[in-house]
């Protein structure tokens, strides 16, 4: 699914994300739920207020999540297993709420990037979080 091009776009894209991955996967969850209020039904515990300390810590998690997909981008489905066990099998998310998320970051890219999120990069990021999000949804089957 991901070309060698993809791959490398990919690559450089996370290194300038580096440092502020914690910050736009706190945004990316932040925006889900503004713009997505159904997500929130599987976050019935948090404090979903902006600036919460749950959901700034739920997007370091989803922040780290895709950065060791892309250090495993010749394997996100192993990268990503035991993710996609809990998300399936304890949390039982709606597999669609992956695409939503990865819309959300996309937005948060583009914002914080400006110019530097090119349309390349968006285009390889869109396909990497596409895989990710098959793989999310890969044990629903």
């Amino acid at each position: 699914m991901l070309t060698a091009d993809d791959k490398k776009i990919i690559a450089q894209l996370w290194e300038k994300v580096a440092g502020h991955q914690d910050e736009f996967g706190n945004e990316a969850l932040q925006r889900m739920f503004i713009t997505y209020p159904q997500t929130k039904t599987y976050f019935p515990h948090f404090d979903l207020h902006p600036g919460s300390e749950q959901v700034r810590s739920h997007g370091k998690k989803v922040a780290a999540a895709l950065g060791n997909a892309v250090k495993s981008l010749d394997n996100i489905s192993q990268a990503l297993s035991e993710l996609s066990n809990l998300h399936a099998y304890n949390l039982r998310v709606d597999p669609a709420n992956f695409k939503l998320l990865a819309q959300c970051f996309q937005v948060v890219l583009a914002v914080h990037l400006g110019k530097d999120y090119t349309p390349e990069m968006h285009a390889a990021f869109d396909k990497f979080l596409s895989a990710v999000a098959a793989v999310l949804a890969e044990k629903y089957r």
